[in-house]
């Protein structure tokens, strides 16, 4: 129990983790989750989770292409999957009296996929065609171009992979990882919504024992600087970014103030100098990704071309000011940082994510300390943080 919240955690002997928070209200999100994504790929293969991912709905042992989104969206509910970095998730969400349904429909998903050969055939052309995508989209591209400045291969390639390293994988290739990572060892069973935790224990152990493991491979973070050419833009597009404390460092919470003062909505101070005060941009936004191997900031603004060298001395001198925060700019950002952690766990699927996004980096329980750990950042924390090591930039002009 954590401050009132019925909240669950337990490994079982098929080496499952399994976690869990009650909910009142009739709904349950419901997630089977393998602990391997894009971090963990060879520069030959990258691209392979995201792929496994698409390739398990066309099929399993038990349903059709049709029938599995048709079992959950005929009871009114929703199914996706994502893939991260450091997991690959198959979730759904719907009324909580279907729960063993989609408990069942998750776990059948992660442990059954036929990877049939002409809808794998298929299936590539399409996550081809996602890859043009974002290569043809100027603010989709400087932001994946981003991470290719802040870190070596293979860690800083697209999560969906290259045109090239995702023709190369063949159905062998894909029936060889699966079975080598997709064990109970390696999964999470995660489930938040208005369900019993005898339940959701009756369906955890349902997943046969099997141990799995998997191989890191090293994260090398540098910095550097790139610009591109595009002919039929009229807009220049630029990302800048930079290392910042990871989930398992003592600043992680620091590095979230940062990113909010810094760049967090309208009121952020980048966004009133930069477009408010000078019009010099229509979208500007921020991100901060973390994770217990990773971490980085990136700044997205989108302008003339003229402009670029302006706004990098721009958030460079907000960067730099932030050295002298005030004590009542930090409480604001505290309050406003609690405040959206709060609006966020309105929706259960959110809340499963951040769960098992905090599983990931070393505790889902942390999920519930955030408020006391946002509390407990001191002004020379977040102060500190604006003495730059180093920084990457990338843009794309107009040709």
């Amino acid at each position: 129990m954590v401050k009132n919240i019925e909240f669950k955690r337990k490994i079982l002997d098929n080496g499952l983790t399994v976690i869990f928070e009650k909910r009142k209200t009739p709904i349950v999100s419901v997630s089977s989750s393998v602990k391997f994504g894009a971090q963990y790929e060879k520069e030959s293969i990258k691209g392979i989770s995201h792929f496994i991912e698409h390739l398990v709905f066309k099929g399993t042992k038990k349903r059709s292409v049709t029938e599995i989104p048709q079992e959950i969206e005929g009871k009114g509910g929703i199914i996706n999957a994502f893939t991260s970095e450091e997991i690959t998730a198959y979730w759904n969400k719907l009324p909580s009296k279907y729960f063993e349904l989609g408990a069942e429909i998750s776990r059948d998903l992660i442990l059954n996929p036929l990877f049939e050969k002409r809808a794998l055939e298929r299936e590539k052309k399409v996550i081809l065609e996602e890859i043009k995508m974002y290569y043809d989209n100027p603010s989709s591209f400087v932001v994946k171009k981003i991470k290719e400045m802040l870190y070596e291969k293979p860690f800083n390639m697209f999560i969906a992979g290259t045109l090239e390293t995702v023709a190369g994988l063949s159905r062998k290739k894909i029936i060889d990882l699966f079975k080598a990572i997709y064990s109970t060892n390696n999964m999470i069973f995660s489930v938040v919504g208005n369900v019993n935790w005898d339940k959701v224990l009756n369906e955890a152990r349902k997943f046969p024992k099997t141990n799995k493991k998997i191989n890191s491979i090293p994260i090398i973070p540098k910095n550097s600087q790139g610009i591109f050419k595009r002919k039929g833009i009229d807009q220049a597009h630029e990302v800048f970014g930079f290392h910042m404390p990871k989930l398992n460092d003592k600043n992680r919470y620091a590095a979230e103030i940062f990113d909010s003062i810094l760049c967090g909505g309208m009121s952020s101070r980048l966004f009133q100098e930069i477009r408010e005060k000078r019009g010099l941009c229509y979208a500007l936004r921020g991100n901060l990704e973390q994770s217990k191997d990773y971490a980085y900031e990136m700044i997205y603004i989108g302008t003339v071309k003229e402009k670029i060298n302006e706004i990098k001395k721009l958030i460079l001198k907000e960067i730099k000011k932030l050295g002298r925060l005030k004590q009542r700019e930090l409480s604001e950002a505290k309050e406003r940082l609690i405040g959206l952690r709060q609006i966020s766990k309105e929706k259960c699927d959110s809340t499963m994510t951040e769960l098992l996004l905090e599983e990931i980096g070393g505790d889902a329980e942390n999920y519930y300390k955030y408020e006391d750990n946002i509390n407990k950042v001191r002004l020379k924390d977040v102060r500190n943080l604006s003495k730059l090591k180093g920084y990457s930039f990338v843009s794309l002009v107009p040709e």
